[in-house]
């Protein structure tokens, strides 16, 4: 018996095992990154893919390939801009998200062929693309930078970069709302990096693709909203690869329709007073301009407001409002006041103290309304009271308790007040454009 190595006296001759060859480890590191290691970095080739993230916000990556960087006009430039998911890719997988950096495959076999060809006639090439999914991690406990989600997308548009081999820009909006189209963020930061908010761009031979249209079974118009918004053509997937007709969108919201002037139309609806105490109760949902509304037509008439907003709890309405009323100052009461059994209670209040109720009705439509309170939300120049973006369960509940209000609940009449724009042209121009 062998142990050790080492044969023992009176056992039988054994062969003795070889020890354990040794692998040879391959080494990863070619000549060509050895040279790169010790060239200067002055000396370096530059990459052809750089990748860049703003905060936890935006992912901007950037490919300009070795052999066809391509020369662009400084001024006038020509932009061919698209979104990626259902535009540009699909999954291969059949799954709305993709499983993994390789679960991808070209929207259509002519998306890269027409790509290439824009490139070739002197477009430049962007893909701006909304991306809630991302999570970007910058948390230091975590001890990462990189989320999962981050590094995979990174992943796969690399190789969507290699297979095209065409300059490419790609912005992707993680979960500000500043940057995710249809808002200007992306297109800002896209024109800064190539200075063209001084050189310029050709609005009427540039054009947005995306697949968010608005059209019957599309998730949103946030696409359409958005080339809008950048003065750019659009068109849908279908429409530029596929050479189809464009798709009736009818109903699709239009914010531009209550900038404009209708001749025809009656003037905003002016509130007057009716007797020197009176108290007035608005119904709307958020966002249908009660505040403004009050602001510009019954502050000025001396009428005190009540908001819930403001004061918390409908008691305490009830409280401020009777100590106005009794002290001979006219109120309005600017909260939502959906349905019979909440107007009830100012009903009440005005029957028990002998006051005149009249109602204001606010006719604004849903989408008018969460459009309001975005463009509230993200311009302070149009928030004077600061006030945050609401969530959208605040309009669905509004939506399920409304009732129309009528005159047999106690009011001496009702004033509907359909929506008309009123503020500076800068202003109109602001609240003119999509917000969601």
């Amino acid at each position: 018996m062998v142990e050790g190595g080492i044969k023992r006296a009176g056992s039988p001759d054994r062969a003795i095992s070889p020890p354990p060859l040794r692998r040879k480890v391959e080494s990863t590191v070619t000549k060509t990154s050895m040279a790169s290691f010790f060239t200067p970095a002055s000396q370096r080739k530059p990459e052809p893919i750089t990748w860049r993230v703003l905060g936890t916000s935006l992912i901007v990556g950037k490919y300009i390939p070795e052999k066809n960087p391509q020369v662009l006009p400084e001024k006038n430039r020509k932009i061919a801009a698209f979104d990626l998911d259902s535009t540009v890719l699909k999954t291969l997988s059949g799954n709305v998200f993709p499983k993994s950096a390789t679960d991808w495959q070209w929207w259509n076999a002519a998306v890269p062929r027409r790509l290439r060809e824009l490139s070739s006639d002197g477009f430049q090439v962007v893909v701006f693309s909304n991306q809630k999914k991302i999570s970007i991690q910058k948390d230091i406990k975590a001890g990462r930078s990189d989320s999962k989600s981050l590094s995979m997308f990174k992943e796969k548009l690399t190789a969507v970069m290699n297979q095209l081999e065409i300059p490419l820009s790609i912005y992707a909006a993680t979960t500000d709302p500043e940057y995710r189209k249809p808002r200007l963020g992306m297109w800002r930061e896209f024109q800064d990096d190539y200075d063209l908010d001084v050189a310029g761009i050709d609005l009427a031979g540039s054009f947005f693709v995306g697949d968010a249209a608005g059209r019957p079974g599309d998730h949103s118009a946030a696409d359409r909203g958005f080339a809008a918004n950048a003065k750019l053509a659009f068109k849908t997937p279908e429409e530029f690869f596929l050479g189809q007709a464009p798709v009736p969108v009818p109903g699709i919201f239009d914010p531009a329709v209550y900038t404009k002037s209708h001749p025809d139309d009656s003037p905003a609806v002016r509130f007057t007073r009716k007797h020197p105490l009176e108290l007035v109760i608005f119904c709307g949902s958020p966002g249908s301009g009660k505040s403004t509304y009050f602001w510009n037509h019954l502050k000025p008439l001396g009428y005190e407001r009540v908001n819930q907003d403001i004061l918390k709890t409908r008691p305490k309405c009830l409280k401020v409002a009777r100590e106005h009323l009794e002290a001979k100052q006219s109120v309005a009461v600017d909260n939502t006041n959906a349905d019979p059994e909440t107007r009830a209670a100012w009903t009440g209040l005005a029957k028990e103290l002998n006051v005149p109720i009249r109602c204001v009705h606010f006719l604004s439509p849903p989408e008018l309304c969460r459009h309001n309170d975005a463009v509230r939300a993200a311009n302070k120049e149009l928030n004077p009271e600061s006030r945050k973006s609401l969530p959208g369960i605040a309009f669905g509940d509004f939506g399920r308790r409304f009732r129309e209000p009528g005159l047999d609940e106690g009011f001496e009449d009702i004033i509907p007040v359909p929506f008309r724009f009123e503020g500076t042209e800068e202003e109109r121009k602001v609240w003119g454009q999509y917000w969601i």
